[in-house]
């Protein structure tokens, strides 16, 4: 007797420890999800990656008081390394936060679009990254960057030799199985459109340019006819971001938009097939108003020599009479006297003790504009109209 209670324990405990081995089950993606936070840093990009894979990557850290932020954000999420950081271009409010990053985190490798300025944060930035021996890499159109063997990381465009900051923005597209990112730095119209020679469809779009009119062309929108856009940008702003027009263009294609102005950082996740994300839709009570559709733009601006390109891209002739350019930074304004623009042409508006007039420039004053850790430029018409802005 005393032998078969001993026997019966014994396929009781057996029975006991298999049935939870039983009901357990892993699932298939289990560890395999990838989440991507825009991280809410005022008015600037700031977008922090994790991989399938637990590979980490920064691209951009907004304005440089919204760095220590983003490392705050970081060690809350028990980031201490990051496997790769990308500065899409040299515009402090993209590369400011990088600062207080590069001094808190270590660094596996940087992305770096190339593009020279002036600015002293450009130049503390690559500073700190040569005293760490952080390696540096300036990456090609057309490049794949190597980040984690689940995900496509490819360089839609980089161009260190570009004129203008905003065109040698590094873009990027992340793939990860049916469900992919597009990331565009600030880029402008005219690189979306050369970008449409590859392939932009993506699921998850950051709009370009904080939502500025100077990028998300409705031919691009439509290219990528993305399910999903993300609008980094500051809540009364000073530039007017997000453009009512841009907002039209993505809601007329059906894409669920995101403000981090309303919603704070945005967290898209998904395991390769599926997503998610963790905010409640744009309200669209921050949109600004349609502007007036012209084709002049500015399309240069040295601060250093104190020089602002603007470009007629249309047919006919446009009278710049009373038309202003503004140095926001500065709170200053020129204005423009009875002048035409031609087709194709391009005027330049001058200052600093280089100034000078005559053909296809103009004087502004002796004194120096243009601040050269970074001024935003803005065109407006007659009517005080905003035109074109340039970072």
């Amino acid at each position: 007797m005393k032998k078969l209670i001993i026997v019966l324990l014994c396929i009781f405990l057996l029975a006991g420890c298999t049935e939870p081995l039983k009901k357990e089950k892993v699932s298939v993606n289990a560890g395999r999800e990838m989440r991507v936070h825009f991280i809410d840093v005022g008015q600037g990009d700031s977008i922090f990656i994790e991989s399938p894979n637990g590979k980490t990557m920064l691209v951009d850290g907004g304005v440089k008081g919204a760095g220590q932020q983003v490392v705050s954000y970081l060690k809350e999420l028990g980031v201490n390394k990051l496997d790769v950081v990308v500065a899409t271009h040299p515009d402090a409010d993209h590369i400011g936060g990088l600062i207080p990053v590069l001094n808190s985190i270590q660094i596996g490798q940087f992305f770096d679009s190339g593009k020279v300025h002036t600015s002293q944060t450009f130049e503390e930035m690559l500073t700190l990254i040569d005293e760490k021996n952080i390696p540096y890499n300036v990456p090609k159109t057309g490049d794949n960057i190597a980040f984690d063997d689940d995900l496509q990381v490819k360089v839609l465009n980089a161009n260190e030799d570009a004129t203008d900051n905003n065109d040698a923005s590094i873009v990027l597209k992340i793939a990860y199985g049916n469900v992919s990112f597009l990331l565009t730095g600030d880029a402008g119209v005219a690189l979306e459109q050369e970008m449409l020679q590859s392939d932009v469809k993506a699921t998850v779009l950051k709009a370009g340019h904080h939502g500025s009119n100077t990028s998300s062309s409705a031919e691009f929108i439509q290219a990528v006819h993305p399910e999903v856009t993300i609008l980094s940008y500051g809540e009364g702003n000073k530039y007017g971001h997000p453009h009512a027009e841009v907002v039209e263009r993505l809601q007329a294609i059906g894409s669920k938009t995101y403000a981090t102005a309303e919603a704070g950082t945005v967290i898209v996740s998904t395991d390769g097939v599926n997503y998610d994300v963790n905010s409640k839709e744009m309200s669209g009570t921050n949109v600004s108003a349609p502007q007036t559709s012209v084709s002049v733009e500015i399309v240069s601006k040295d601060l250093a020599g104190e020089i602002v390109g603007i470009k007629n891209n249309g047919n006919e002739a446009v009278s710049l009479k009373d038309w202003q350019l503004l140095s926001i930074e500065g709170n200053q304004a020129f204005n423009f006297p009875n002048v035409s623009l031609q087709p194709g042409k391009t005027i330049y508006v001058t200052s600093g003790t280089n100034a000078r007039e005559g053909q296809n420039y103009l004087k502004w004053t002796k004194q120096q504009i243009w601040l050269n850790d970074g001024d935003a430029a803005q065109l407006r018409n007659a009517k005080g109209e905003m035109i074109s802005e340039l970072n």
